[in-house]
């Protein structure tokens, strides 16, 4: 898999975040794992909501939409 950003840069960012934090070997895969999936969620729900209101493209609010929808569900 090629990375757009080197795997030192992430770790360098989650470390500038939460500097008390120990870092396991593969943290920064496992992170931008979880914003792969993010994206693509996010990318169903707002296409599922661009069919319901009849639209052919995913419009911003469709996004916003979708944004609300999958971080209300995340939480938990």
């Amino acid at each position: 898999m090629k990375c757009t950003a080197p795997r030192s840069t992430l770790r360098r960012i989650i470390k500038n975040e939460k500097p008390s934090l120990r870092l396991a070997a593969n943290t920064d895969l496992l992170v931008h794992l979880s914003f792969l999936l993010f994206l693509h969620r996010l990318a169903e729900e707002a296409r599922t909501n661009a069919i319901q209101n009849r639209s052919k493209m995913i419009k911003p609010d469709h996004a916003i939409a979708a944004a609300k929808v999958i971080l209300k569900k995340s939480r938990g």
